[in-house]
């Protein structure tokens, strides 16, 4: 098994428990340079993969493919954690790996747990609260939409349909009790407060 665990921004003391616990069980642990290897070695040892960091969409390819084939060794028979700066669901490298080890590697399962994401950080830091509707970029054209308490979810996708979006995930009360997840032709027609909708593009 290989699950993304997020590092957070830097700090050592903004490590989520459950990413101290993974890093503690893991039999081994990957991350991708330096900076995330000084976080992990407050709790464990780890080993640096290098990653181009460059527009060779070709050679970033080769490079994952051959850390993947590296990995899959290991995430066959044990637990590996992959630590990542941040969030691993947020524009990121651990993404990436992900795609290529389902189609090389379909058996061994991919996972994700989250870390205090650099957006989050940011506004902390900068002293902004982030408190009305926001886009967050790498400088491309936004495909994806999230959208926090989001009362009337079917309606709202629908809306979405006009702009193009096809592929829609609502999840309500997020880690709490009576979680659900709600995909696509399942949005109902209202949600709890405590809901996010998840909007994309399958052919952007």
């Amino acid at each position: 098994m290989l699950i993304g665990v997020g590092l957070g921004p830097g700090d050592h003391e903004l490590l989520t428990l459950k990413a101290v616990r993974l890093l503690k069980e893991a039999e081994k642990i990957y991350v991708p340079g330096e900076i995330a290897g000084r976080l992990v070695r407050e709790y464990r040892e780890c080993e640096v993969l290098e990653f181009p960091m460059c527009d060779d969409e070709a050679g970033i390819r080769a490079c994952i493919e051959s850390h993947a084939e590296k990995i899959a060794i290991e995430a066959e028979s044990g637990l590996v954690v992959f630590g990542i700066l941040g969030d691993p669901n947020v524009y990121s490298t651990f993404a990436r790996l992900c795609e290529i080890m389902k189609e090389k590697y379909p058996n061994i399962r991919c996972s994700t747990e989250p870390g205090v994401s650099a957006v989050t950080a940011f506004a902390s830091v900068a002293n902004i609260p982030l408190c009305n509707g926001f886009i967050v970029s790498d400088g491309s054209a936004p495909f994806e939409r999230v959208i926090m308490k989001v009362r009337n979810p079917k309606e709202t996708a629908e809306s979405l349909k006009m702009q193009g979006y096809d592929r829609f995930i609502l999840v309500e009360r997020m880690f709490m009790e009576r979680m659900k997840v709600y995909n696509d032709d399942e949005l109902p027609e209202k949600s709890d407060y405590m809901s996010i909708l998840y909007a994309g593009k399958r052919y952007a």
